[in-house]
């Protein structure tokens, strides 16, 4: 695929997505119109576009009632810059609030929910494992309970493509009828668990209380948003072309997934959101190309070495850590028909492009506090 090669820089990233985002969801955008959407954990990763797609289809004067949107975060490393430069939007309202507590008395009239508080990235779960259950279990409830209280249009929970464990060689591409082959008990256990009873109170107050929740199942998103700093895959690569460093990679590079960027991913999620059935999971990511983490690696140095002068190249380590690969999937990769056919959802952006933009993003974000 020929890249866009017109955007310089992360503003130019940043507009063309959401230029892409809301022209790709204008039934479900309207939808919204007129509504409080309230998204708990709005200052992290996927709410970086969340909440942007949102105000900026409210820019674009549609002869429509804005949505309203209010962030729940704790804030814990202050306000990302991003989220500060819009901190004076009208139709924006930010309270700082620890999703595990009770939620605060002050949030009325909310329409629609979508629930992405959650610790994602394996090295910080692996170093807060209650935290992170604590999230995915207990917030989740007060949201639920918030649910029953005043009823909803329509509520989002962030489940994990990682509830599908490591999947037998037949499981893959993995389908949402895949019930996992997961460890109890491993290190990746406090997400994987968590998110997997995180379903299950979902289907049940979707069953038992009428609650419109539904459930997205992400497979490795990637791009503007995922701070250098968290720990996955790409922006630790991104981290080392930019620092003119080695890609040192910490196994043999052979664990094989599909990436897809975030501006794709945020047009299934809010599809989910507006569209989905409650009580349903939908997978949500690119069913090709499926590559290796080496392979990921060297498409890298190849796009950085081309467009972002670097001048270094992979090389194989050794992790200090026993745990590093225990429990991790040898594969990853999903069957979307479901989203497909039900919701409209038709991932566009290829990975040499997602890439290019992801790199450009990132010399502009270079710095970041530690997730």
């Amino acid at each position: 695929m020929k890249l866009n090669l017109k955007m310089e820089s992360a503003l130019d990233v940043i507009e063309t997505d959401l230029n892409f985002i809301t022209d790709r969801l204008k039934a479900e955008l309207e939808a919204l119109s007129g509504s409080r959407l309230l998204i708990a954990g709005g200052a992290g990763f996927l709410g970086h576009y969340l909440v942007q797609a949102a105000l900026h289809w409210n820019s674009l004067d549609r002869g429509k009632e804005p949505i309203e949107v209010t962030v729940l975060d704790s804030f814990v490393r202050g306000v990302p810059p991003w989220l500060k430069a819009i901190e004076y939007d009208g139709d924006l309202h930010l309270i700082q609030h620890d999703i595990t507590q009770p939620l605060p008395s002050r949030l009325e009239g909310i329409s629609y929910i979508i629930h992405a508080a959650s610790i994602a990235s394996p090295i910080y779960y692996r170093k807060c494992p209650i935290e992170t259950m604590d999230a995915n279990v207990g917030g989740l409830r007060h949201m639920l309970d918030y649910a029953v209280a005043q009823p909803l249009k329509g509520m989002l929970f962030y489940s994990s493509s990682e509830i599908y464990g490591d999947p037998t060689p037949e499981n893959i591409p993995t389908p949402e009828t895949y019930r996992g082959y997961v460890s109890c008990t491993g290190p990746r256990a406090c997400y994987d668990e968590s998110k997997r009873y995180g379903e299950t109170l979902c289907v049940n107050f979707a069953q038992q209380r009428g609650v419109p929740v539904k459930v997205a199942r992400p497979f490795n998103n990637y791009g503007p948003g995922l701070k250098i700093t968290d720990g996955r895959v790409i922006p630790d690569f991104a981290r080392d072309i930019l620092a003119g460093r080695d890609i040192v990679l910490l196994s043999d590079g052979s664990p094989r997934r599909t990436f897809c960027y975030v501006a794709d991913a945020i047009v299934g999620y809010y599809k989910i959101l507006v569209k989905g059935r409650p009580g349903e999971a939908y997978n949500i990511g690119v069913e090709t190309p499926e590559i290796s983490v080496a392979e990921l690696a060297i498409r890298m140095v190849g796009l950085a070495r081309k467009h972002f002068h670097y001048p270094r190249k992979v090389l194989l380590g050794k992790s200090a850590d026993p745990d590093y690969l225990v429990d991790n999937p040898n594969r990853r990769c999903p069957i979307i028909t479901k989203a497909r056919t039900e919701l409209g959802y038709e991932p566009e952006i290829g990975l040499d492009e997602g890439l290019y933009r992801s790199l450009l993003w990132y010399r502009d974000n270079a710095t970041a506090s530690e997730s």
